[in-house]
């Protein structure tokens, strides 16, 4: 009994969670500008479902330029919170380290510290220097709030090294380099890219920065999903939604599929 209770009560949970998303999935397929479900879509009618607007996202510009613009600021803010944050958790782990919690404490900040606070600040701090309204400003932006995640992925990961690998690499006569490249990185491999797919998403799911210091060009597809929200609501939005959710979905799956691979 208690073990059905468990799995009701989960099964409840994964509902109240997931229901209200999967919504979106059948409403971006309706064929007319409502976000609510018509008679012909309750009755399957096929008439009632179309694709036009995953058509119109494709078809217009300011989605595709969105799009551009997501994955020129999310691959190149995951490049550098990957190197970051893999040197950080490198350095973190050493025994030696001074004040590991203290450093800890301030890299994992960004993560617990309300978005609107790091925008706001990040804005003031980029616009002195001249990045505002830039995309390398959105990068560097996205590139704080991607480095906490992977601090932690990896550091996770070197919790489980057996640190008795770069002694005997050492004693091989391998340097530093040598050590990390084929000995450290192919073993912590796993959470460095665990922490870059949790950066990209990061990143390209991330609206408040971008409202604070992107302009025209530097509209990113959570930003045209906000504009098209308050300026003309359209199901199109939906459609941007569910390759969103589909894009969610595989990334948990490939996370998952690492963290089997990790050590320990």
């Amino acid at each position: 009994m208690g073990r059905v209770a468990y799995l009701a009560f989960c099964a409840a949970v994964f509902v109240f969670l997931v229901a209200p998303i999967l919504v979106i999935v059948p409403l971006s397929f309706n064929a007319e500008p409502y976000f609510t479900f018509t008679e012909g879509m309750l009755r399957f009618d096929p008439n009632a479902f179309s694709l036009r607007w995953y058509r119109e996202i494709i078809e217009n510009e300011a989605w595709t330029g969105s799009l551009v613009n997501s994955l020129v600021i999310g691959v190149s803010a995951t490049a550098i919170a990957t190197v970051l944050g893999t040197l950080a958790a490198l350095g973190l782990a050493s025994p030696g380290a001074p004040a590991r919690r203290v450093i800890m404490g301030i890299l994992i900040s960004p993560m617990v510290t309300p978005v609107i606070i790091s925008a706001a600040g990040m804005f003031f701090f980029y616009s002195n220097l001249g990045l505002g309204q830039t995309h390398l400003g959105i990068i560097l932006a996205h590139a704080t709030l991607g480095v906490p995640f992977v601090v932690v992925t990896v550091t996770a990961t070197l919790a489980a090294f057996d640190r008795n690998l770069t002694r005997a690499a050492a004693s091989l006569g391998a340097g530093p380099w040598t050590t990390f490249r084929r000995v450290q990185l192919p073993l912590i491999a796993p959470g460095v890219i665990s922490g870059a797919l949790f950066a990209f998403a990061v990143s390209f799911d991330e609206v408040v920065v971008v409202l604070f210091m992107g302009g025209v060009e530097q509209r990113t597809i959570p930003r045209q999903m906000w504009s098209g929200i308050r300026e003309q609501i359209s199901p199109a939005i939906l459609a941007v939604a569910t390759f969103l959710i589909v894009f969610a979905v595989l990334l948990l799956v490939v996370v998952a599929w690492l963290r089997r691979r990790a050590p320990g």
